[in-house]
């Protein structure tokens, strides 16, 4: 990691991290439910989650932009509020969309935390009120975005934070990305203003850019791998539908 110590590090390196949870993929166990970060608590896994604001500014656990894939509403997350939210089913279960607090209560520090913070129209308040959560949380955590100025906020106003860049393959940018914009996103050359410890790559081939600045310190982590045989290319794996050991 850039600027990190070895103990720092080691909080990350070799861990496997139940995507959203260990969700199943039957859907009984929904990804991001208070039930997945309980069965991801009871196994020993460390985990990564996505956090976004409710139309009333609450910090709510859940992936999509839309609610559409997940609880057969329809509209955007940031168009509902709190209340509204949590009378909706996860895949027809009895779990619901929680607060981020409940799932920090509910993991309970039982390992490493990866908290993706989602690109909406309220970056900054998001970035602010997950930060203010965090600082009172007692766990091992790490933040991590698509969007580099979101990873370039915590850089400036809690650099002590281990921060990550996602990121995924050029193709996967298109079309929703002008093309230059997904040459840069792909490669991770947002890097020199944000100055990520980590880049969390979708698993496949890895551009020379981003090994490059894995050479240099930068750990690289694997989403979303579905079996072990990657262990030995990464620094760390967000994995789902599979039970590796916790650590490698």
């Amino acid at each position: 990691m850039n600027n990190r110590t070895e103990e720092q590090k080691a909080l990350f390196y070799h861990h496997n991290f139940a995507h959203r949870g260990l969700h199943t993929e039957d859907r009984s166990i929904p990804e991001n439910s208070l039930a997945a970060f309980k069965a991801a608590r009871e196994a020993g896994y460390g985990v990564e989650l996505d956090v976004q604001l409710t139309k009333d500014g609450h910090v709510v656990v859940f992936h999509d932009d839309t609610l559409d894939r997940v609880t057969g509403q329809h509209g955007r997350v940031d168009a509902f509020t709190l209340e509204q939210l949590q009378k909706m089913s996860l895949y027809g279960t009895k779990e619901t969309i929680p607060l981020f607090t409940e799932v920090l209560e509910t993991y309970a520090g039982a390992g490493p935390m990866v908290v993706e913070l989602k690109t909406g129209p309220r970056n900054t308040e998001l970035c602010e009120k997950t930060l203010a959560i965090l600082r009172y949380y007692k766990g091992d955590y790490c933040i991590e975005s698509f969007n580099p100025f979101i990873v370039n906020w915590f850089r400036k106003n809690a650099p002590d934070i281990v921060r990550g860049q996602l990121a995924t393959a050029y193709n996967d940018y298109l079309p929703a990305q002008k093309k230059p914009v997904a040459f840069l996103l792909s490669r991770c050359f947002f890097s020199f203003l944000n100055k990520p410890d980590f880049i969390a790559y979708k698993q496949g081939a890895v551009p020379p850019a981003v090994q490059k600045q894995r050479d240099h310190g930068t750990m690289l982590f694997a989403w979303t791998p579905h079996d072990a045989s990657g262990e030995k290319d990464y620094d760390a794996m967000i994995f789902e539908f599979y039970r590796p050991h916790p650590t490698y």
